[in-house]
């Protein structure tokens, strides 16, 4: 999903006219939803699932394990000022929009999108294989369930189409087979307001 996001925002920066200033307040709007989702995602992670590597890691002494998580910690620490940027930038094309503003966004987008794809490598390479032989199957419910709870409920109508986004029919509905009861049907009324949003925001993308 961020993945999808930063090359539909990297295309929409390029492309949307300057003079565009309703799809740069859509895309402004947008991005901050991403970021939303981000910084949720990262919460969850810091607070439920780090602290439980790191006691297992103590616990065994392995130095692999504890830089790995030292160096999960310092890249979400990178990322988060670097997402700020980025608000900042769209913030400043809206307010003064102009090719000078548009290139600081562009630079400032793309050093957001390096650093989230080195650390989203990272976490999948080491991290999640760490997770797999380390946690207990109790302690990755616990950590799966709190992660579920770390979205506030008024970011369910775009986090649930927003995940469903691309995903075929077929995956779709073994995914929504483990969400909440009702989530099918609310991911149905939900989803136009969202394809809406996204039109609006990635007109020219």
């Amino acid at each position: 999903m961020l993945r999808r996001d930063f090359a539909a925002f990297t295309a929409a920066v390029a492309t949307t006219p300057v003079s565009d200033a309703q799809v740069w307040a859509a895309l402004d709007r947008r991005w901050q939803k991403a970021a939303e989702m981000l910084h949720h995602h990262h919460g969850a992670e810091d607070d439920n699932l780090w602290p439980v590597l790191l006691r297992h890691a103590e616990q065994s002494g392995s130095q692999e394990d504890l830089q790995l998580l030292a160096d999960m910690a310092a890249e979400h620490a990178r990322i988060d000022p670097a997402l700020k940027a980025c608000h900042e930038s769209f913030a400043e094309m809206r307010a003064h929009p102009c090719e000078d503003h548009r290139t600081a966004l562009e630079t400032r987008l793309a050093e957001a999108q390096q650093g989230l794809l080195e650390h989203l490598a990272h976490e999948e390479g080491k991290a999640l294989p760490m997770l797999q032989r380390t946690l207990s199957e109790q302690e990755n419910k616990a950590f799966e369930k709190a992660a579920e709870s770390a979205y506030p409920l008024k970011m369910i109508p775009f986090l649930l189409p927003w995940a469903m986004d691309e995903v075929p029919h077929e995956a779709r509905d073994r995914l929504l087979a483990t969400t909440p009861p009702g989530y099918g049907l609310l991911l149905r009324l939900v989803r136009p307001r969202y394809l809406r949003g996204e039109q609006r925001a990635f007109r020219y993308a």
